[in-house]
């Protein structure tokens, strides 16, 4: 396999490995070895290291002296904070859109949203509709206008796929249960109302939590 687009080569390197470890192909635990990755992808060592801190910013790779890299683990505390740290996050930019939308155009980008979210559920699409439902905050982002909660949530947003990836893969979460959630989502920041806002998110990680630990305990 051979990258040539204009992008960075570290960052394609780091979605391609990304990709795998939300997947599962990659197992918690399991070590990525630079040469193998190399080879594979007819790359440099120089872009898989660097791939690879690109990886351990966004926690789905450990770095460890003498043992190189590895794949994080997912286990009961760290999804348990992983999603009380999100949900503060999503209510932030729900609040930000709530306070700054001004005409339907502003809330455009959320009902398409809406629309590839329930045609990926039509098809059982489960990387279309994890992708969706992170596309969501990023159309939050203008309007909370805020670099430093962008980019803390860019970085933590991989491990959430990889939570909620594992939990739809294995049935313990349902896209219908999501769909509703956004609906009633969209609703209350139209409304402005930010206590429901909150009621909703906090709800809907607590569940979301409890799901992703049950996926786990299936193994």
């Amino acid at each position: 396999m051979t990258f040539k687009a204009p992008d960075s080569l570290s960052e394609q390197i780091a979605d391609y490995l990304a990709e795998r470890i939300i997947r599962g192909e990659l197992a918690p635990g399991e070590r990525i070895q630079e040469q193998k990755v190399t080879q594979a992808l007819n790359v440099s060592r120089g872009s898989v290291r660097e791939a690879l801190l690109i990886l351990e910013r966004r926690h789905l790779v450990a770095i460890l002296p003498r043992r190189g890299a590895h794949v994080t683990t997912l286990d009961e505390r760290s999804v348990r904070s992983l999603c009380a740290l999100m949900g503060e996050f999503y209510i932030l930019l729900g609040n930000a859109v709530a306070q700054k939308w001004r005409t339907e155009t502003d809330l455009r980008p959320f009902l398409s949203i809406q629309q590839r979210l329930q045609q990926a559920r039509d098809q059982q699409d489960i990387k279309a509709f994890v992708a969706e439902s992170f596309a969501v905050m990023r159309a939050a982002y203008p309007f909370a206008d805020n670099p430093y909660l962008q980019e803390t949530v860019e970085n933590l947003q991989p491990a959430m796929s990889r939570a909620y990836y594992l939990a739809l893969d294995q049935r313990q979460a349902s896209m219908l249960d999501y769909l509703d959630l956004f609906a009633r989502l969209l609703d209350a920041v139209v409304a402005r109302d930010l206590s429901g806002i909150r009621e909703v998110l906090t709800a809907y990680c607590q569940r979301s939590c409890e799901l992703v630990l049950a996926a786990l305990a299936r193994g």
